[in-house]
């Protein structure tokens, strides 16, 4: 009985921490939108926003990676 309550903590865990990979598309998302409202804006400037769009993205895929890590690090080495 014991065992299958540390089974379900895990699970529920994990699968809290697995809302981060959802949380990151919704970065991603923002990101890219404000990205595109911004050259919609001013065109001419689009150009040079485009790596600090690339490092936004990238910013926000890192927590779905970090929250997927988490993940698998409660499902099975806890």
């Amino acid at each position: 009985m014991e065992g299958d309550i540390a089974q379900m903590g895990q699970f529920i865990g994990a699968g809290l921490a697995a809302i981060g990979s959802g949380a990151a598309a919704i970065g991603v998302g923002h990101v890219a939108g404000n990205f595109l409202a911004g050259a919609l804006r001013n065109p001419s400037a689009a150009a040079g926003q485009t790596a600090t769009l690339f490092i936004g993205i990238a910013f926000a895929e890192a927590l779905g990676i970090f929250s997927f890590l988490v993940a698998l690090l409660l499902m099975f080495a806890v």
